[in-house]
C-alpha cells in the first residue's frame, strides 16, 4: 500500500475504535501510532516520535489558557455567579410570557461568558433555573430544551476552550477569535429569545408566567451581577485593552473568580482541593485528546492526505461557497455523536487545508490598493514627485487600474499583495472557525443523539426525551438560520476586526 492510501485506510479504523467506545484521545493517538509503523516498516519512526511529541506539544504556552479557563469556571460555579445571573435576568423578563425561559438563555449568556464550556454551562444553569422554570408551570420538554439550547452558548461566547484550541490548530491570534465571536453570541442569544416567544405562542399551555416585582428589588438583583461584570470587564477589556495576553487574562480571571467565591462562602479549604482536583482531571483529558490528535495529525502529514485532498477539491471545480456548505453539513452530523473538542482536533487538520485553499474573495488587492492612493492624494502631493508620475497615478486612480510597483512606491502606498492576500487567509481562518463552532453548537442539540440533550434529561428524568425533542426543534432551526446569516454575510462575524 501507498502511504496515501494507508492515510485513507486510517480513517474507517479510527472510527472503528471510536464506536468500540475506545476513548477519542487514545483511538487517534493507537491509530497515528501503528499508521506510522505501517508506513516505516518498523517502529522506529513511532517511538522516536512518541519521545518527543509530549513535551512539543505540551510545551506550547498557549495551551497553558485551558486549565485558568477550566479553573474559573469552577470558582465561578462556587461563587453563586449562575444563581445571580439568573435573578437579575428573571427580574427584568419573568413577568413576561416565556420570560423565565428568556431569562435563562440570558443568565446561560453571561455564565458562558466567564465559564467557556457548553456541557459546564448547561449542567450548572440547570440546577439553577430548572426548578423555577418548573415552579411557574413551564412543561418538561421545554424548559429541557431551552436549558440544553442556552447551554451552547458556553462553546462561543468568549472566553471559550474550544475557540483557544482551534486558535491552536490553525496557528490564528486568540484575542481576534474572541473579538470575531461576540456579535454571533449575541445573534445567538438573541434568537433563542425568539424561539421562545415563537414556542409560547403557539403552545400557550408550555409557559406559565411570575408575577412582576418592583423595580427596586430589580435593580437590586442586576446590582448583585457586578462581580460576574467586573470580571468579564476585567479579563475581556484588559486582552483587547493590550494590558495582558489572553493566557494572562485567563490567570486574572481565575483569580478574580476565586476571590468572589471566596468572600462569598463558597470557597473553603475542601472546595478548593476539589476544584483544583477537577481542573486537573479536565485538563488532563483534553491533554490527552489533544497529544493524540498531535500524534493523528503529524501521521497524515506524512501520508499527504490532507495536501491531496485539497488538490481533489480544487481540482472539481466546486465553488467555495458549495465546499464550504458540504463541510458545515459534516459537521452538523459529526457533532450530533462526538463532543465538540475531539471534533475540532480530529477535522480540522483535515478540513482547513482544503478552506484555505478557495478564494471567497473577502479583499480586492487593487481596491484596496487604490483607495489608499486616494487617501495620499487627497491629503496631498508628495514632495518631489515628478508631474508626469502624478498624472500616471491619477488616470490609474480614476478608471480604477492596478498601480504599477513604481507608481505604489514613489506614492508611498504601503498596501502590497502579498500583505493582502496575508489579511484574507487571516479573515477566511477566523471566518470558517466562527461557522464551525456554531455548527458543532447545533449538533449538541440536534436530535436524536445531542449531548447537551442528554445532559439535561439526566436532571430531569420526569420529562420524556420525546418531549425535549419537539422542543429543541425550534432552536436548532434558530441555529441553522444563523450559519445561513453569517454564511452570506460573513462582514457581520468579520465586522470587529475591520
Amino acid at each position: 500500500m501507498s502511504n496515501l492510501q494507508i492515510g485513507m485506510a486510517s480513517f474507517p479504523f479510527l472510527l472503528l475504535l471510536i464506536f468500540l467506545r475506545v476513548p477519542i484521545g487514545l483511538s487517534m493517538f493507537v491509530t497515528g501510532f501503528l499508521g506510522l509503523v505501517a508506513i516505516q516498516g518498523d517502529a522506529i519512526l513511532a517511538l522516536a516520535r512518541l519521545k518527543s511529541e509530549a513535551y512539543t506539544t505540551f510545551s506550547n504556552y498557549s495551551l497553558s489558557i485551558v486549565p485558568m479557563f477550566l479553573l474559573m469556571g469552577y470558582f465561578s460555579t462556587l461563587g453563586g455567579m449562575s444563581q445571580s445571573l439568573f435573578k437579575a435576568a428573571e427580574g427584568f423578563l419573568g413577568h413576561r410570557k416565556g420570560g423565565v425561559a428568556m431569562a435563562a438563555i440570558g443568565a446561560c449568556a453571561g455564565f458562558g461568558a466567564i465559564c467557556g464550556s457548553s456541557l459546564a454551562t448547561a449542567a450548572t444553569m440547570s440546577r439553577v433555573a430548572l426548578p423555577e422554570l418548573k415552579r411557574y408551570g413551564y412543561a418538561g420538554g421545554f424548559s429541557s430544551a431551552t436549558l440544553a439550547a442556552g447551554g451552547t452558548l458556553g462553546i462561543l461566547i468568549p472566553p471559550s476552550v474550544v475557540l483557544v484550541i482551534y486558535a491552536i490548530l490553525a496557528e490564528q491570534n486568540i484575542a481576534k477569535l474572541f473579538l470575531a465571536a461576540f456579535i454571533p453570541g449575541i445573534l445567538a442569544a438573541l434568537g433563542y429569545m425568539l424561539a421562545i416567544s415563537i414556542y409560547v405562542r403557539l403552545h400557550p399551555d408550555a409557559a406559565g408566567t411570575r408575577p412582576a416585582i418592583p423595580y427596586s428589588e430589580r435593580f437590586k438583583a442586576l446590582f448583585n451581577t457586578w462581580p460576574v461584570l467586573s470580571v468579564f470587564v476585567a479579563v475581556v477589556g484588559g486582552i483587547y485593552g493590550g494590558i495582558f495576553t489572553p493566557t494572562e487574562g485567563a490567570a486574572i480571571g481565575a483569580i478574580g473568580t476565586g476571590l468572589i467565591a471566596y468572600f462569598n462562602g463558597g470557597l473553603t479549604r475542601h472546595t478548593l482541593a476539589d476544584s483544583f482536583t477537577a481542573t486537573a482531571r479536565s485538563t488532563a483529558m483534553i491533554f490527552l485528546i489533544v497529544l493524540g490528535a498531535a500524534f493523528f495529525n503529524g501521521f497524515l502529514a506524512l501520508t499527504q492526505v490532507p495536501q491531496e485532498l485539497s488538490n481533489w477539491v480544487v481540482s472539481q471545480g466546486y465553488t467555495p461557497y458549495t465546499v464550504l456548505i458540504v463541510i458545515l453539513l459534516l459537521y452538523l452530523v459529526f457533532g450530533c455523536v462526538m463532543d465538540s473538542l475531539s471534533m475540532i482536533l480530529l477535522t480540522i487538520p483535515i478540513f482547513f487545508p482544503v478552506i484555505m485553499t478557495l478564494d471567497f474573495g473577502f479583499l480586492d488587492f487593487t481596491s484596496m490598493q487604490l483607495e489608499e492612493a486616494a487617501r495620499i492624494l487627497a491629503s496631498g502631493v508628495p514632495e518631489g514627485m515628478a508631474a508626469d508620475m502624478l498624472s500616471n497615478i491619477q488616470a490609474s486612480v480614476a478608471s480604477g487600474i492596478e498601480l504599477t510597483r513604481e507608481q505604489a512606491r514613489a506614492l508611498g502606498v504601503s498596501i502590497t499583495e502579498s500583505r493582502v492576500n496575508r489579511l484574507e487567509a487571516e479573515y477566511v481562518a477566523i471566518w470558517f472557525g466562527i461557522l464551525v463552532l456554531i455548527v458543532v453548537e447545533t449538533g449538541l442539540i440536534t436530535p436524536p443523539v445531542g449531548m447537551n440533550l442528554f445532559v439535561i434529561n439526566a436532571m430531569d428524568r420526569s420529562t420524556p426525551m420525546v418531549e425535549t425533542y419537539k422542543a429543541v426543534m425550534y432552536f436548532v432551526v434558530t441555529d441553522l438560520l444563523r450559519v445561513s446569516l453569517l454564511v452570506a454575510f460573513p462582514v457581520i462575524t468579520l465586522f470587529l476586526l475591520y
